[in-house]
């Protein structure tokens, strides 16, 4: 059996077939206090302010931090306090993790708040795994950028044999950075992000990726963040990137969509998209809260507009969408706005239940909807005899032909004027 704090190869495989479980770190009882001299022991606590550090927004504190985050992510790690204060970076703060790292680590810094004069779009924080790494936390921190640095949180794990695990980003707020607010990408799994706040950025307000040379990112999960009037999408999920769950998160005032998932995504749930697609001329121009390929589970997810946001979602699915009690709906320049817009493979399926807006269907797609507004509040399925959606009443399927009969049949029909016609 393994130790419990290293994951075995069985145990990532899992992952690497895309199985989800959600595990975090969160902040304990504090440990004592420790001086820089002291910084090699585990778990102890540590202050910026020990290593220099002023926080009067003045001073530059680079330097400064640098230390205190070398020292507090070296060996085994400890926790770093950063206390209330403006702390001026005109460098890029980086450390890279190369020591097993097995009890809690990481930031804390809440009333903190670095203020990004790095120019040459190098990330403010930057965060590199060389080991097997968990329970890292990074709580309370405010990153206000300039728009010429980079990414506001970069967490890296380009590796096969080292992973970035059961962490936690918490309370962060990264605001006016030139790239993503929070990148993520490699072995990075089994974390959460909550109540974090993305917004302003010139990228994406965060990015989920796998790794471009190496690592699956999965089984993560983001709650209560906002992501708002970011210059590209809310959110992007790229790389092959899809294990990821939202829950209770609001995507607003994007520049292109709110959640772009280009490999699929999990699950959304109580999720809002409000007034996306900033960058566009006109309501024509514009687009969806949610650009999909592949597959989803939404539940109770909303969609509003009253500018350029035309539905909640467009789907080309090749696997399973499934919508249950979601609505689009606008205003205004959006009265058009609805629901959803469909596309997809041959062995793809869409089952929509109680939702509220229009639903568009392309390319001879088809799905199964029950109770929807914009069907009647009724059952609607494939009426084709080769849908994928055909009614069935246990063995027997039913399907109208070309000259508009009801056709019925105990097994899956072969031609158009298969079985018998019902009523004749």
């Amino acid at each position: 059996m393994q130790p419990p704090d290293r994951p075995g190869p069985g145990r990532r495989s899992l992952l690497l077939a895309g199985a989800g479980a959600m595990a975090g770190g969160w902040l304990g009882a504090p440990p004592a206090a420790a001086s820089p001299r002291e910084a090699g022991r585990p778990g102890m606590r540590l202050s910026a302010t020990d290593f220099g550090a002023v926080g009067d927004g003045r001073a530059d504190d680079t330097q400064a931090l640098q230390n205190a985050l070398t020292a507090a992510f070296s060996g085994a790690g400890a926790l770093l306090t950063i206390p209330p204060g403006d702390y001026r970076v005109t460098r890029g703060l980086q450390v890279t993790l190369t020591g097993e790292v097995t009890r809690q680590h990481g930031i804390i810094a809440h009333g903190a708040r670095l203020v990004s004069e790095i120019r040459g779009k190098v990330s403010v924080l930057r965060i590199d795994s060389a080991a097997t790494a968990r329970f890292m936390l990074i709580e309370g921190l405010d990153i206000l950028g300039n728009g010429k640095d980079g990414h506001g949180i970069e967490v890296l794990c380009e590796s096969k044999e080292h992973y970035l695990y059961n962490f936690c980003l918490r309370d962060v707020v990264v605001q006016n950075c030139g790239g993503d607010g929070c990148h993520l990408e490699g072995n990075v799994f089994e974390g959460q992000l909550i109540n974090c706040y993305l917004r302003h950025n010139g990228g994406n307000g965060a990015t989920f990726a796998h790794g471009r040379r190496a690592g699956i990112l999965s089984a993560m999960h983001v709650m209560g963040c906002v992501f708002g009037e970011n210059a590209k999408n809310g959110v992007a999920m790229i790389q092959g990137c899809y294990d990821v769950g939202f829950h209770g998160c609001y995507f607003l005032l994007s520049g292109r969509f709110g959640l772009q998932a280009e490999n699929g995504c999990t699950l959304l749930t109580h999720c809002g998209f409000e007034n996306n697609h900033e960058a566009a001329r006109d309501f024509a121009g514009g687009g969806a809260g949610i650009s999909l390929q592949g597959f989803a589970t939404l539940v109770g997810c909303t969609a509003y507009s009253m500018f350029k946001q035309q539905r909640l979602i467009d789907a080309y699915v090749t696997g399973r969408l499934v919508m249950v009690g979601c609505a689009g709906s606008g205003d205004a320049g959006a009265r058009q706005a609805g629901l959803a817009r469909l596309r997809g493979d041959g062995k793809a399926t869409a089952t929509v239940v109680g939702c509220s807006g229009r639903i568009s269907y392309q390319g001879g797609f088809e799905g199964t909807e029950l109770g929807n507004d914009g069907a009647g509040g009724g059952l609607r399925c494939g009426a084709g005899w080769q849908s994928k959606n055909q009614l069935r009443l246990g063995d027997y399927h039913l399907w109208v032909d070309r000259s508009g009969r009801l056709r019925i049949k105990d097994s899956p029909p072969q031609r158009d004027d298969d079985g018998a016609a019902v009523g004749v």
